[in-house]
């Protein structure tokens, strides 16, 4: 069999989260916050790829700095100290909530919210992790576990269990029959210190979530809701754990979205915009208790390319730019999207709720007759509307995500964005939702 027919005249590397009916564009080029694909056509990334390109792609400092240190040394074995990543573990406790100053390092969000979990296991001796339904931790078989995403747990589930993690009920009006923001924030508390007390405070180790949710839909908690699981967890001698893979880095409008909150957690899980996607890299920020208590009792466990140096000069140069007037973009031109989009969601029935913060936002659809989704992917097998909103968003020129599950788009633009650039591209989001609901 030659290559090109293996490949049944397609290339033979395999994307992730492959769909055999589906062919992705294939993105040659890109320039701030605009990406060419292989025939030249032009788009404005609002995905950010993958919620990661904080900076756009082609900021000249943190390339600069990858090159520098790739010609210093470009591996030290993450058994050894390396002056990279001590710079950012430095850097990084200066911006982290006050109680976080230890990191360890590592390649994936995935992988760094099972150290964390580890951790936490390790710490407290207790075997469970609380984590929400309709939530999304990563695709590798522990952190499948946590994930309360149905379609990703039961791809990993299909044939080997994963075990360890009880879920509970994410606060959205839905999952508590309220749309009163102080009454959910208060059902929504009650019912997790019910399943900590069912499941045995003694047997819980950490809770584990998204302070503003990512592609689960791009919600915030009510006010008062992380204040409220700030003190069930001191409460019953719980870890806290802010999954911060996407919100971390300036999307939410701070250097962390559980700053937004207010409150501070045990750990923080990063990965994505540590270094504006340019080089894989990912890890745990812990408190100092923690970190004694793997200095005490060691920590037998490490990944070849666990922050490894030229990842590590890449976060640091994007930790510099950041702070360079990027996040505070984000906190300015907040409004500006959040009034468009809202402006979105008065111009058409079909779109049910916008919410979200800073530069993360999500649109969810759903039947104004019914307030039931027009396609729900875990129960309907037909054509998906959402789908084919963001499909037409695509041939009109700008990328958006879809969300867990599919009857939301997720909206992510680089924190670079401009005000023009912003209104653009929701204009073609308004414009696509009109063409596939209402044929315009």
């Amino acid at each position: 069999m030659s290559r090109q027919e293996a490949g049944n005249g397609k290339t033979i590397s395999i994307h992730h989260w492959y769909d055999p009916d589906a062919e992705p564009i294939s993105i040659a080029k890109g320039d701030g916050i605009t990406v060419w694909d292989e025939d030249g056509n032009e788009y404005l990334d609002f995905c950010s790829q993958l919620y990661c390109t904080n900076l756009g792609h082609s900021n000249d400092a943190v390339i600069t700095a990858m090159e520098e240190q790739a010609r210093t040394i470009p591996y030290v074995s993450s058994a050894k100290r390396s002056p990279a990543r001590d710079r950012l573990a430095e850097k990084l406790a200066r911006i982290a909530p006050e109680p976080l100053t230890h990191t360890f390092f590592s390649v994936s969000g995935s992988e760094a919210n099972e150290i964390a979990v580890q951790l936490a296991r390790e710490r407290q001796d207790a075997p469970t992790v609380l984590t929400r339904w309709r939530s999304y931790h990563g695709g590798t078989y522990g952190a499948g576990a946590l994930t309360g995403d149905p379609e990703t747990r039961a791809t990993i589930e299909r044939h080997a269990a994963t075990s360890g993690a009880a879920k509970f009920l994410p606060p959205i009006p839905k999952a508590f029959d309220t749309d009163d923001p102080e009454e959910l924030a208060r059902r929504a508390g009650d019912h997790l210190e019910f399943v900590i007390r069912n499941e045995g405070p003694d047997s819980i180790a950490a809770i584990l979530m998204e302070p503003i949710a990512g592609t689960s839909g791009a919600f915030p908690a009510p006010p008062g809701y992380f204040d409220r699981v700030r003190e069930l967890c001191n409460e019953y001698d719980i870890l806290l754990i802010a999954d911060e893979v996407i919100t971390g880095f300036g999307r939410c409008g701070e250097w962390f979205g559980v700053q937004t909150e207010n409150v501070d957690p045990d750990m923080i899980t990063f990965a994505k915009g540590v270094t504006s996607a340019y080089a894989p890299l990912a890890g745990v920020i812990v408190t100092p208790d923690v970190a004694s208590f793997v200095r005490t009792n060691g920590f037998d466990i490490g990944q070849t390319f666990g922050g490894h140096p030229v990842s590590c000069a890449a976060g640091s140069a994007a930790l510099d730019a950041y702070s360079d007037g990027v996040i505070e973009n984000v906190a300015e031109r907040e409004g500006t999207l959040r009034s468009a989009l809202e402006e979105v969601d008065a111009n058409h029935d079909c779109v049910s709720d916008v919410r979200g913060r800073g530069f993360l936002w999500g649109v969810e659809f759903a039947d104004p007759a019914t307030g039931d989704a027009f396609h729900d992917p875990r129960v309907d097998d037909d054509e998906n509307p959402v789908a084919n909103v963001i499909a037409e968003a695509r041939d009109r020129g700008v990328l958006f995500g879809g969300g867990r599950p599919g009857f939301q788009i997720i909206v992510s633009p680089p924190l670079i964005a401009n005000q023009d650039e912003l209104e653009r591209a929701i204009t073609t989001l308004d414009e696509s939702i009109a063409a596939v609901f209402e044929g315009e």
